[in-house]
């Protein structure tokens, strides 16, 4: 999936002192970005963090471990969040009351059926001007509306590869945001 050959855009924002991000963006539109360490996913969530609009839903996709909530921290970290980020994976809800939007963090990892996230009274939510983050969507699919970005983080050796996906307008600009 990591073509040297491809265009690529070196990310760097020197004001914040942020690692640079190594980006890829492919003919079909979709954006590759490798991410070399912990500092890498940090510095990509703080990005989707400018970017990022109330109302928008984003989808983490990843194994366990692949950096799903560490994403989710930089991201908060950027928001100004200064309290604890914790994976919701218990709770399936992590709510941050932010002055510019809240967050709403969702982890479905947890849930066997897809109709379990109807039983659990979240559609509301996703229709709020929150940002519905979340994680496992997959776990809740045909249940869920549709994400305007998706972000898939697998594993590459020691390393990560990022792939963002804009769903919607919306998910598009976000996205375009992201890459600058």
């Amino acid at each position: 999936m990591w073509r040297e050959d491809s265009y690529t855009a070196r990310m760097r924002d020197d004001a914040n002192l942020e690692p640079s991000l190594d980006c890829v963006r492919l003919p079909d539109g979709e954006v590759a970005i490798q991410l070399r360490d912990e500092a890498a996913t940090l510095a990509l969530g703080m990005r989707i963090a400018r970017a990022v609009r109330p109302g928008m839903k984003v989808y983490l996709r990843g194994e366990l471990g692949a950096g799903k909530t560490t994403l989710v921290r930089g991201l908060l970290r950027a928001l100004g969040w200064t309290g604890r980020v914790k994976s919701p994976t218990f709770t399936l809800l992590e709510v941050y009351a932010l002055s510019r939007l809240e967050l709403y963090h969702f982890d479905f990892y947890r849930f066997d059926k897809a109709g379990e996230w109807r039983d659990a009274g979240f559609r509301e939510l996703f229709g709020s001007s929150g940002v519905c983050v979340v994680e496992w969507p997959e776990r809740a699919a045909g249940q869920l509306p549709a994400p305007d970005l998706t972000i898939a983080l697998d594993y590459a050796g020691q390393s990560r590869v990022a792939r963002l996906i804009g769903a919607s307008e919306q998910g598009n600009r976000c996205l375009d945001q992201i890459i600058q």
